[in-house]
């Protein structure tokens, strides 16, 4: 390994420990991740659990699970928990859309402040 490498391995090093400043780039990335995670979040525990309901309910219908768990008709409820499952998977999106436009008009100007200032640099 020549000199240059060397001294470019250990600038990589380095830069690992060196302690970073915080810019206005950075407030502006931690206000865009303050309006996005409480959807996400949202969006991806509810679809999920959407998902699995409405996968019981198609796993009553679908095998004899209902009758080992002492379900003597497991087509109906079977039929009823498949549809609230599916019922709550396609509500996620219009929720997590409802959840991210009330953070955008709570920290929208503010954003929009802070990136005006950074483009006016």
């Amino acid at each position: 390994m020549n000199k240059n490498d060397q001294q470019f391995m250990a600038q990589k090093i380095r830069t690992q420990y060196v302690e970073k400043e915080s810019t206005e780039l950075d407030a502006l990335r931690e206000l865009d991740a303050k309006v996005k995670r409480p959807a996400n979040v949202f969006a991806y525990v509810f679809g999920s659990i959407g998902a699995v309901v409405m996968g019981t309910g198609m796993s009553l219908v679908m095998t004899d699970i209902g009758a080992a768990i002492g379900i003597t008709a497991a087509l109906v409820p079977g039929i009823a928990i498949g549809a609230l499952g599916l019922g709550m998977a396609l509500l996620t999106y219009p929720i997590y859309k409802k959840i991210l436009n009330l953070r955008k008009k709570k920290y929208g100007a503010e954003i929009l402040t802070l990136s005006d200032k950074i483009m006016d640099q």
